[in-house]
């Protein structure tokens, strides 16, 4: 009985001189050009069926606990050993609005690779398609280790242009927040911050997955591939160094944040309390003017009451006072926020002859 595909799927023969790529419309297809070339690669863009996972895993003689993780998806990056295969997932992430991840797993064997993606759609490995389309100088003379490195390579690849671009949010972040004061920063700081947590939770089981490819003591990696998987480790430490140094800069941007904050609350108490300091001195005299002494009584009681100018004097005073309370602040620099001392300074002989 033919099993049908319900999703995408190609296989890339690759021989010693060309590359041919089929599409795949059910699991037959893939059973009759297996063992007919040194190397195949069967890639699958989007979740496969359990029955055809089953089928699989009899023409590959995949181990049904490998088939299982395949179909869960919320897998660590790992690699697992078997007798005539290695099992490999690494996460592949994108960033849109947020961080996406998806999983890629990957068999490989002595005469084949299997890609299992978990969405259908664009993903990292087509500049790989591509590159076997065109042959040439491709992977079409390397081995399924080296072709299941370079499938692992371009995955953690694809790391640096996130990582890049959630660099440049943080500094362009930085930059607003030294422009003007937004209590929307805080929020946005904590966004990115939550991708570069989940980007670190991804990449450093990668790191760990290929330092158990590394020290792999089966044939199926050969010492040459080794050579090119040690530059791919070098490249996830190098990741690892570049979330850890964002992670820190989240953390100086919320207490940047935060300073901002206390610093614009204090400039607010700053004029609060100024407003209340000039309203102090009318709030004394009024409070005087408002004793209710009876000045028939006493010549002594309040005689300004009896003033013909009274109460402009009384204002004249007021506004004399807060003028006078408005020029002593200026002078002491709490208006302006400049130290009196670096606006008026006093030059010495020496200083005045040396700008002569």
């Amino acid at each position: 009985m033919t099993t049908k595909l319900t999703q995408t799927a190609r296989v890339f023969v690759i021989g010693t001189s060309e590359v041919k790529e089929y599409p795949v419309g059910a699991i037959d297809d893939i059973a009759k050009v297996v063992g007919q070339t040194p190397l195949i690669w069967v890639d699958f863009d989007g979740p496969v069926d359990q029955t055809s996972l089953s089928k699989l895993g009899e023409i590959f003689e995949l181990h049904p606990l490998a088939l299982e993780d395949v179909v869960n998806s919320k897998q660590r990056a790992k690699v697992e050993h078997y007798p005539k295969y290695h099992f490999v997932v690494t996460p592949m992430v994108s960033l849109g609005e947020r961080l996406q991840s998806e999983q890629l797993s990957t068999f490989f064997g002595k005469n084949f690779v299997l890609t299992f993606q978990e969405k259908e759609g664009g993903d990292c490995l087509e500049p790989m398609r591509r590159s076997l389309r065109r042959g040439g100088e491709s992977l079409a003379h390397y081995t399924p280790d080296y072709l299941a490195y370079a499938i692992i390579d371009t995955v953690v690849d694809g790391y640096f242009p996130v990582i890049k671009e959630l660099g440049d949010r943080l500094n362009d972040l930085e930059e607003e927040i030294f422009k003007r004061f937004d209590q929307n920063h805080a929020v946005r700081i904590h966004a990115i911050k939550r991708d570069i947590w989940t980007l670190r939770q991804t990449i450093w089981p990668v790191r760990d997955a290929l330092t158990v490819l590394l020290r792999d003591s089966q044939t199926l990696v050969a010492t040459e591939t080794r050579y090119y998987l040690r530059d791919c480790y070098d490249h996830s430490i190098r990741i690892i160094e570049m979330v850890e140094s964002h992670i820190s800069m989240c953390a100086d941007l919320m207490d940047l944040h935060m300073s901002r904050e206390n610093s614009r609350m204090n400039e607010i108490l700053r004029v609060l309390t100024i407003i209340s300091t000039l309203f102090i001195p009318p709030t004394f005299i009024a409070g005087i003017y408002g004793m209710n002494f009876n000045p028939d009584k006493s010549p002594l009681n309040m005689p300004e009451l009896n003033w013909f100018f009274g109460y402009p004097f009384a204002l004249a005073i007021m506004g004399s006072m807060m003028i006078g309370l408005i020029g002593w602040m200026w002078w002491q620099g709490w208006l302006t926020g400049v130290p009196r001392g670096k606006r008026f300074r006093l030059t010495s002989r020496r200083e005045r002859e040396e700008k002569k």
